[in-house]
């Protein structure tokens, strides 16, 4: 009888060599995650988040705050800000934004001691691995009409990684990946009420990632079969364990199946409201009191997810970012969906074009997803007239806006002089020697 399925996993994720093109996809997603932390810091949930970080003094550093915190605090502020825009990294294929778990908990252990940019970037690329892979095996539309995916792939992704970052044994990164199986959670209900809870669930991960790698450091040992035994991890997710998880298969990664989004909304939101915007554009602009029908086509799992056909009414922020239709029509209304469109109350012409929307599942969408979420958008004028454009995938934010939106964030939270050296030393991720030291840079000067 083969070890079980954590034991597997322990033995190749310390081993695997994660391929050199993970460097620059990690440098983006920490790139992309500082900016967001930065962007988002004095929304309500990163205040919450902080309020919290505040009863744990500590020395670990609170993105774009002077006040530090104890490890496990700092990594719960940080993730909630780094998923304040709701725009943060999106793997498609585990429907999880694994950047938000696993960049905040290496990001506290850097600062235990020296880590050099090179360990950091294969113990993260690690870490978005086992993630995906989870992922990929664990979540489907039915098991996200109930649980949040990155509830559930984060704490493990977090917790590769960092066994792989302090060098923990076999023995020992079995019993934490084991352990944190029994941490994962996060119940798929906000999408619909807007609540709070999903900004959190990120740091609940992180946090517990620290405290089970510590744990299992200290000598503490999970049940073996934590993963794929009749009671384990698998079996309450309703899915078949799987054989493997053979991590950077042929040399690929799936970091590098990672995006950034390009705008502040809902990973299944980005395609339609980008192929809203394309209509707009060909069409020459368009007068929102002119449409008298909308129809949306995407994927089956961007339909079905939780809250993605909310059509109002909109009390909180959050339902507007996870509303399709909502997306949609801020596009066509404004040509963009910026973080101003989703203020509330909304704009009555925004309303009545949601409520003309139509969602609609699309087998060729359904077919190509998770390697594509293509989308197509239609609209029927009132004078007859039809227009429509489609993508047949969504258009992910590039290296150049990456780095400006980061280079933005941190001149206005810490000055032009601070964020430049910010951007220079971690663009430069590969070649730091001490990346806990030079995460002090998104501290403001002193």
């Amino acid at each position: 009888m083969s070890p079980p399925l954590a034991a597997r996993l322990a033995e190749e994720l310390l081993q695997a060599a994660p391929p050199p093109a993970v460097a620059p996809e990690v440098t983006l997603c920490l790139l992309d995650f500082i900016a967001c932390a930065l962007e988002a810091r004095d929304t309500a949930p990163s205040r919450a988040a902080r309020a919290l970080a505040a009863t744990e003094p500590g020395e670990a550093s609170i993105i774009g705050l002077s006040a530090r915190a104890s490890p496990g605090a700092a990594a719960f502020a940080n993730a909630a800000a780094g998923h304040g825009l709701v725009r943060e990294d999106m793997h498609a294929g585990a429907v999880s934004h694994l950047g938000v778990v696993v960049l905040p908990v290496l990001l506290a252990l850097a600062q235990r001691h020296p880590v050099e940019g090179q360990a950091f970037i294969a113990a993260a690329a690690t870490g978005y691995e086992v993630g995906a892979a989870l992922g990929r095996a664990l979540v489907n539309p039915r098991f996200s009409r109930q649980w949040r995916p990155t509830g559930w792939t984060g704490p493990l992704a977090a917790v590769a990684a960092g066994a792989r970052l302090l060098g923990l044994t076999a023995a020992q990164t079995a019993s934490a990946l084991c352990l944190a199986a029994n941490t994962v959670g996060g119940l798929n209900e906000w999408p619909r009420d807007g609540g709070d809870e999903m900004f959190f669930h990120p740091g609940f991960a992180a946090r517990n990632a620290l405290a089970v790698l510590a744990m299992a450091e200290a000598g503490a040992e999970g049940s073996a079969t934590a993963l794929d035994g009749p009671a384990g991890l698998f079996a309450a997710a309703g899915a078949a364990p799987p054989v493997a998880l053979p991590l950077f298969a042929g040399g690929a990664s799936e970091v590098s199946q990672v995006f950034r989004k390009a705008l502040p909304l809902c990973n299944f939101a980005q395609t339609p409201a980008q192929a809203a915007q394309r209509l707009r554009q060909e069409a020459g602009g368009l007068e929102a009191d002119s449409i008298a029908a909308i129809t949306i086509r995407a994927s089956e799992a961007a339909v079905r997810y939780p809250g993605c056909d909310g059509t109002g009414p909109f009390a909180r922020v959050l339902q507007a970012k996870m509303s399709i239709p909502f997306c949609v029509a801020a596009a066509l209304c404004h040509g963009a969906v910026e973080e101003a469109h989703f203020a509330l109350p909304a704009d009555p012409a925004l309303l009545r074009l949601v409520g003309l929307a139509r969602l609609e599942a699309d087998d060729a969408a359904t077919a190509a997803f998770p390697a594509r979420q293509g989308a197509e958008v239609i609209v029927t004028l009132r004078d007859g007239r039809r227009l429509s454009a489609a993508l047949p995938d969504l258009l992910p934010a590039d290296a150049a806006m990456v780095r400006q939106r980061c280079r933005a964030a941190a001149a206005e939270r810490l000055g032009g002089a601070r964020a430049a050296q910010l951007e220079a030393a971690f663009a430069g991720l590969a070649t730091l020697d001490d990346v806990g030291a030079a995460l002090r840079l998104a501290e403001p000067a002193a």
